[in-house]
């Protein structure tokens, strides 16, 4: 796909404030006059996250073609149409992707944004649709009731974990389920009546919630990503607490923070390659150098999956009869980080990775990380402008 213009940028964020979610497909000269688009590795992603589609799943030829309802939107009116997903039998059966009707809306190179809601794709041209002026029209048209459909049942799940987090402040200071630095997630995610496991999946109904003591400094996490095993020299968290690991007491482990700004004790720092867009971290050993990569489309992924949209929850922590308890006081609430802000904070070391890697009695390695957190301050440097709510 081409490089978005400046004014197709402005619409995306627009579009991005109003918590919509889609993709974008480039048809060329070629596939307008022939009626047929590769679905591209994003349209791809988009289908299969969203559970609309897995090319992946579906056999080729045009009996196994899926079609599935769609309307464009021009300024004040809508066309019925249908998006067709299949693979054809020539070409090793590529992923296709066709809009019909598209012509009467697309020139070549045009970015065409597609949306699913309500079992149904919404389509419209990003590059000649003027977003900004139909959604702040005071006279209603299609595009700006879907888009507030949308937002609206956004903000419903929002509003419940709300109301669900201002009960659970109400009962006052809630005892700590265990004596860990986890305790004040894992207490608050049991009083909320949310089943404690370990799912990359954000916690409710889409919504993370991260919770943090008021009276620390420590950095908030953000997600854990082991890095790309088949790119890097070292192929396990075995070989990395074997090269770089040390005793502590009875345990051989390796628990660090590594950055991009300065080499810490094990002698590791991280270092951003935009040229070839990876995350490597390397050891000022000379036989060893880069030693793990992890691409950066991976990491700007698990970002997107885990924290569209985040409820981090700010407990203050008190002691009584030698039991911490937590009192639940504020909620900051962010949505979609800016991807392209996450490449240079790790760049700038405010977002940095923690390696917590352990050989247990049983000589089992275990790895809690590579957990990829970020500085105190800094949450509105990698997220759009966040609400904030009292609970007390």
């Amino acid at each position: 796909m081409r490089s978005l213009t400046d004014q197709e940028k402005l619409k995306i964020k627009i579009l991005t404030k109003n918590q919509i979610s889609l993709s974008l497909i480039e048809p060329t000269e070629t596939g307008l006059k022939k009626s047929i688009m590769d679905a591209t590795g994003s349209v791809r992603n988009y289908l299969k996250e969203n559970n609309i589609h897995d090319y992946n799943n579906q056999k080729q030829g045009q009996e196994n073609k899926i079609q599935i309802d769609a309307l464009i939107y021009l300024n004040f009116q809508t066309i019925q149409s249908t998006v067709s997903l299949y693979r054809p039998q020539t070409k090793k059966g590529d992923p296709r992707i066709w809009i019909s009707g598209l012509t009467k809306i697309a020139c070549p190179n045009d970015l065409i944004a597609i949306i699913y809601h309500s079992d149904s794709f919404h389509i419209f041209n990003l590059t000649q649709l003027n977003i900004e002026v139909l959604l702040n029209s005071n006279l209603n048209n299609p595009l700006k009731e879907l888009i507030s459909e949308i937002n609206s049942k956004a903000n419903v799940v929002a509003c419940e974990l709300l109301a669900m987090l201002r009960k659970v402040a109400s009962a006052g200071p809630i005892p700590s389920m265990v004596a860990a630095d986890t305790s004040v997630g894992r207490t608050l995610e049991t009083a909320l009546g949310i089943n404690i496991n370990s799912s990359k999946k954000p916690d409710y109904k889409g919504i993370e919630i991260k919770s943090f003591r008021s009276n620390r400094t420590n950095r908030k996490n953000l997600f854990a990503q082991v890095p790309d095993w088949t790119l890097s020299q070292f192929k396990s968290s075995a070989e990395i607490l074997d090269e770089f690991g040390y005793y502590s007491k009875t345990d051989f482990k390796l628990y660090c923070t590594v950055s991009a700004i300065r080499r810490n004790s094990q002698g590791l720092s991280l270092r951003l390659d935009s040229e070839i867009k990876q995350l490597v971290e390397n050891s000022n050993k000379p036989e060893i150098g880069d030693f793990v990569i992890w691409p950066l489309n991976t990491l700007h992924n698990r970002l997107l999956e885990k924290h569209k949209e985040t409820f981090w929850v700010e407990a203050i922590s008190t002691y009584i009869s030698g039991l911490e308890h937590f009192q639940y006081s504020i909620v900051e609430h962010t949505k979609k980080p800016i991807i392209s802000q996450f490449d240079i904070l790790i760049d700038q070391g405010i977002i940095t990775l923690d390696h917590l890697i352990k050989r247990n009695s049983k000589g089992k390695v275990v790895e809690k990380g590579p957990i990829f957190k970020i500085k105190p301050k800094a949450l509105d440097l990698l997220f759009p402008p966040s609400d904030k709510y009292n609970l007390i």
